[in-house]
Order: structure tokens, then sequence, then C-alpha cells
């Protein structure tokens, strides 16, 4: 942040000199609605702000709450679909700017705005929040009504193979962890889809065969006799 506040006592920014938009963020509610106030005071006092992009814009004048959720308003509402972008599938919190009713007169998914309520979710702690979405996966219905310890099985064309899902399949049962296979097999199928790359692998994950089966990464773990445990511990 001492880059960016260099930046603003001087009045200028330069969008070659921000930090990426990671960097940025801050879990705190306080501190990101500081820079957003000061970052709006310099945009009005120096032309060259403009060279901002519309993307950072937006996501540097966000409002978040205690859980890290972002609070729509209005005016982010329509520069969204005046951009052209559609609403999430999982919906979008929005302050009491959004007039719902008006908004169902115009717009073919309304469903998709939820009203935020400050009072209830003051109430809420981050681990309830975090476990309830831990529970909820965004995925076709086709994704979640899988069998995917029989699809993973039906990918293996060896004995040992069959083996070595066999004993990692009732790794992932004991954890809990089916649901995320259906979803990284619906990720995977995505990126597909839509001709996106994705790396060869990342740390313990490639002593999983069921992931290489699945795609997640490119590394034959039984060919290397990678053991599993270093990734489900």
């Amino acid at each position: 942040m001492n880059q960016v506040g260099g930046l603003i006592r001087d009045q200028y920014i330069a969008i070659s000199n921000l930090p990426p938009a990671a960097s940025v963020w801050s879990s705190s509610t306080e501190h990101l609605h500081g820079v957003t106030w000061i970052l709006g005071g310099a945009a009005q006092k120096n032309p060259r702000t403009k060279q901002i992009p519309l993307d950072l814009q937006s996501f540097l004048s966000m409002k978040t709450d205690h859980l890290g959720q972002m609070i729509f308003s209005e005016d982010d509402c329509v520069n969204m679909l005046m951009r052209g972008q559609s609403i999430p599938i999982n919906g979008m919190l929005v302050d009491a700017t959004v007039d719902l009713e008006t908004a169902a007169l115009i717009l073919e998914h309304v469903p998709n705005f939820i009203q935020y309520n400050e009072l209830a979710v003051q109430a809420v702690t981050v681990q309830d929040f975090d476990h309830e979405n831990q529970s909820q996966w965004l995925m076709p219905e086709e994704y979640k009504q899988l069998d995917i310890a029989e699809y993973v099985l039906s990918l293996c064309e060896s004995e040992a193979a069959l083996q070595r899902v066999g004993e990692e399949l009732l790794l992932y049962q004991a954890r809990d962890l089916f649901d995320l296979l259906r979803y990284l097999k619906f990720l995977t199928d995505l990126m597909q889809q839509n001709n996106l790359i994705w790396g060869v692998g990342r740390g313990s994950s490639v002593a999983s065969y069921v992931l290489y089966l699945l795609k997640v990464h490119r590394i034959d773990s039984l060919h290397y006799n990678l053991d599993i445990a270093e990734f489900l511990r």
C-alpha cells in the first residue's frame, strides 16, 4: 500500500505503476474503503487517473462486509450491465439502493439479485460462513449426480490402476471429498470446452492418481510411484 499511497499523495496514478489488484485487496473493509475514498478524490483532481482500467476502478469501489462478501449498489449493477457483463450464477448481494421490483420489470435475471441484510449478517461468524459455503458446490446438476467413483474407475486401463484408484477413493471418501472430485471433473471439462490451458501440476496434489485421471494435473502418479500420503495425509 506504500506505493499506492505515494502515488495518491502526488495526485498522480499511472496504471503502469499500480501493483496487481490482489495486492491492493484487504480483508479489512475499513482499509479498503479508505483506499477507495482517496482514489476517488485523486481521480477528481487529476485527469490522468482516467488511465486506471474500468475493471480496477470497479474493484476498488466495491463494498465488502466482515465475511469478505461483495455488496453491489445500483450504480455497480448498472455499470456491469452497460459493459455487457452477466450476473454471476450464484447471485449478487445488492444493497438498499437496488429496487428489486423495478429491476424485475427491466431485467431477466432478477432472481440472481439477493437483498443484503446487514443486521442478519453481523451475527454470522467467519467460521460458520466458511462451513456453510464449503458444503455448496456451484456446478450443473448432472455433475452433482455423477457417480464419481464409478466414473474414475472406468478410466483405469490396468489392474494396477484399478487397485491404486480404489485405495485413493477410500481416502477421498473418508474425508468427504467426493463433491470436490465432482467439481474438479466439472472444472476440467469447462476449461477444455473453452480451450483454456492449465499447468502441468502443482505441489503434493500430483501424488494423486485420481486427480491425474481427472486431468487436474499431468503427472502419472502411478508410473512415478508417488505416495498418495504425500497429498492426503
